[in-house]
């Protein structure tokens, strides 16, 4: 569930040895499932294990995870990174915005996962977001964007060369296309 690097470990280590004995590290997702999400580790005192906790044993260490975190860590990976700046812990969780679904899911499911884990987070720092409101019979996914995307010029470049273009990778075979919602209601409900 949780990769941590053998650097990561021995700071984790060097850190607990100035604990109370049995000390554990906690890793937790702090508004999991949501584009807010933020993924942390503190120190966890013996006695603040819970019974639901996940406990995941390291070279001398555990890691401790509450049971609503779980889902949201699968893929996690915390390593130690040295650089001109120092040394700083850096975590990644793929899925802590977006609880992970099966290959197999269904198109809806699977899309809506790609949006939250990868399209918003690129969106995000212009302030804007994209929402799946359908899949057509036809086989389109009809997006409506939202925020800082809202009435942006560069709009129609972000879908059709930013995100159709890595939709249609991602899933080939299954996708014909995107359309921003706003394109789709004026095709189908305009007067000519």
């Amino acid at each position: 569930m949780i990769t941590i690097s053998e650097d990561a470990q021995a700071h984790f280590v060097k850190l607990l040895s100035k604990q109370e004995p049995g000390t554990n590290i906690r890793v937790f997702v702090v508004n999991p499932g949501t584009s807010s999400a933020e993924c942390g580790v503190s120190y966890c005192p013996p006695d603040a294990v819970e019974e639901s906790d996940t406990r995941l044993e390291f070279n001398g260490f555990d890691a401790v995870v509450d049971e609503e975190s779980v889902p949201y860590l699968d893929e996690a990976e915390i390593d130690y990174v040295t650089d001109q700046m120092g040394s700083q812990l850096t975590l990644k969780a793929p899925n802590a915005k977006a609880r992970k679904v099966a290959d197999d899911a269904p198109l809806v499911e699977r899309i809506n996962y790609m949006i939250e884990s990868e399209i918003n987070p690129q969106l995000a720092s212009h302030g804007g977001q994209v929402m799946l409101v359908e899949v057509t019979e036809e086989g389109y996914a009809i997006l409506q964007f939202g925020g800082g995307c809202n009435g942006c010029s560069m709009v129609d470049v972000t879908l059709k060369d930013g995100i159709e273009k890595q939709m249609l990778e991602h899933f080939a075979g299954e996708l014909k296309g995107v359309r921003d919602a706003t394109e789709h209601e004026a095709g189908e409900h305009s007067y000519y």
